[in-house]
């Protein structure tokens, strides 16, 4: 009886799975959501085409590691913090609207927006004025914060398929395990938490997500970015990686020029574009 070439017969199995996952994958060409662009945001209604571009490697099956930004995708705290920036700004004098603190500010390390908060105020903020806007935002997380609507189904389903995930953000480490923390979702990234200031460069340099994926063994063109804003945008394509754009304060456009491979509405519509 002829002996059996199991590593070489498991190979082949393999990769024609692969190609048949990807035959799929390449017909999805667009996915449906409900929305209807009004003062430069998507609300309920309409119907969005996904923009597709080709990533530097195929998705086909289960990328090494999804690696997350924290607000904005796991925690919905932009409204919250950029509200208070906002009126902290009104009271000295600079007539900001929310609207202006979104195109500022959303996706921006803190001392990026200190230096814009410089440059509005044309000298160097009042003594306390950074530590202030931390005792306000703080409170309001722990009175207020919830986590992204149905981020903890995405978790579920990866968790279920053992594939690895973590967060890099622009936040600091304080403010990104409270509001883990205060929505419940800290046990879930314990010890897969990076922030930029572990790294010289903050995005839209790719350094944080090339350091989270060295940190956990991933190759970053076997990685899965989820990011909100143009910015993080940026730096998961400069990092080599797949960019899912999460079109939620930010318009889908926004994101696509910045360089996402695919956008997306509703954390629902995540779980199949990873295919897990």
């Amino acid at each position: 009886m002829p002996r059996i070439n199991w590593a070489w017969s498991r190979r082949v199995l393999c990769a024609r799975l692969a190609d048949a996952r990807g035959s799929a994958l390449g017909n999805f060409r667009r996915f449906e959501t409900r929305h209807l662009l009004r003062d430069g945001q998507f609300h309920a209604y309409g119907k969005l085409w996904a923009h597709m571009k080709p990533s530097t490697e195929s998705i086909s099956n289960l990328p090494d590691l999804v690696i997350f930004d924290c607000d904005g995708v796991l925690v919905d705290s932009e409204p919250l913090s950029n509200a208070i920036f906002a009126t902290m700004l009104n009271e000295r004098g600079l007539a900001v609207t929310l609207g202006d603190m979104y195109e500022w500010f959303l996706g921006r390390s803190m001392p990026q927006c200190m230096a814009k908060v410089r440059e509005l105020l044309g000298h160097e903020p009042p003594d306390g004025f950074l530590d202030e806007y931390r005792r306000r935002v703080f409170q309001a997380f722990r009175l207020g914060l919830k986590a992204v609507p149905g981020i903890s189904a995405v978790l579920d389903a990866l968790d279920a398929r053992g594939l690895p995930y973590c967060v890099a953000s622009s936040g600091e480490p304080e403010k990104i395990r409270e509001t883990l923390g205060t929505t419940g979702l800290l046990p879930r990234f314990e010890g897969r938490v990076f922030s930029v200031v572990e790294v010289e460069n903050p995005k839209p340099a790719p350094d944080v997500f090339l350091y989270a994926a060295r940190r956990l063994g991933a190759r970053p063109e076997r990685c899965v970015v989820v990011e909100d804003t143009p910015t993080g945008v940026a730096a998961g394509v400069k990092a080599g990686m797949t960019v899912f754009g999460h079109a939620a304060l930010t318009p889908a456009r926004s994101l696509v020029e910045a360089g996402a491979h695919r956008v997306f509405a509703d954390m629902g519509e995540l779980v199949g574009m990873i295919q897990v």
